[in-house]
């Protein structure tokens, strides 16, 4: 059910309200518009007699926004862009389902991408459609059929199928010293690059050697690409996960710093809401996961 219409003015006014608040004037919102300054004026006042709140505020020939103009201003700017955002997906997935997942930027761009091309290939009937999320969310404010987690089984209401067990190992440039790989005690010594999501990596990589390091510091990276870049341009040694790390020993960038693959605590799920059914896309797409070997295991009831 959606609100009253009183409730919900017509899309002029709320671009010409936006418009204002963003630019400034309304003379610079009716170029943005292609409208005349009137007919800002005009659209900014239905608006204000429907809402029956003050928006705005005549000073000469000139209109300012109230505060109250200015908040319902940005918000009226997310669910311009969100309406804007829901009409792309539309004419962009024609008579085609879509399926909508947010992924992990790494993972997405050198694990999960391969195997999306596959499905495409198997279901050129099923759009998919990505976008980049590094924290959980809430499923009922996202407009996702699925996501990528990356730790243990543990995002709240959701359904988990696990994908990928995480293995890392310890990499630098090919140049970076002589005497390549190194002992273990050797890289303390190093410059260690970190990634902001993987707190204590380092440390826990240093335990499995039976090595006890605490306080290491060094480059801090907010995504394992980025990471990965510094370490080919000699910045330092960093750990990165097997999927990424393979492709990028074998171009040759980055050679093994010391010793090889770590398993360590932590497996990348595909997670989906269990508040409501799982439509024929994503329904196809979990197929297609466990029959293709994709999937570590297949989806047991009440998962």
């Amino acid at each position: 059910m959606i609100a009253p219409r009183r409730f919900l003015p017509s899309i002029t006014s709320l671009l010409a309200l936006e418009a204002v608040e963003r630019l400034g004037t309304a003379t610079a919102a009716a170029e943005d518009l292609a409208l005349t300054h009137s007919a800002v004026s005009r659209q900014l006042k239905v608006l204000e007699e429907q809402i029956g709140v003050s928006l705005f505020l005549r000073e000469g020939k000139a209109l300012r926004l109230t505060p109250a103009g200015v908040s319902y201003a940005r918000a009226v700017r997310d669910c311009l862009n969100d309406l804007a955002r829901a009409s792309l997906k539309v004419k962009a997935s024609g008579s085609r389902d879509s399926l909508n997942l947010a992924v992990l930027p790494s993972f997405g761009t050198h694990w999960l991408g391969q195997h999306l091309q596959r499905f495409r290939e198997a279901h050129p009937d099923i759009l998919v459609n990505q976008s980049t999320r590094t924290k959980p969310f809430d499923f009922e404010h996202e407009d996702f059929d699925a996501a990528i987690h990356f730790g243990t089984a543990d995002w709240p209401g959701a359904h988990h199928l696990p994908l990928l067990k995480e293995r890392v190992i310890a990499v630098c440039a090919p140049e970076f010293r002589d005497g390549l790989p190194l002992l273990p005690e050797r890289l303390l010594t190093q410059p260690l690059l970190h990634l902001e999501s993987r707190p204590g990596a380092w440390e826990d990589w240093f335990r499995a050697q039976g090595i006890d390091a605490t306080r290491l510091r060094g480059m801090l990276f907010d995504q394992f690409t980025h990471m990965a870049e510094a370490t080919a341009g000699g910045a330092g040694v960093a750990l990165l996960p097997e999927f990424l790390a393979r492709q990028e020993l074998r171009r040759g960038r980055v050679v093994p710093a010391s010793s090889g693959y770590v398993d360590v605590d932590g497996t990348y799920f595909l997670v989906w809401p269990k508040f409501r059914p799982a439509g024929r896309p994503l329904a196809g797409f979990l197929d297609w996961l466990v029959g293709s070997g994709a999937a570590l295991r297949p989806v047991a009831p009440g998962d």
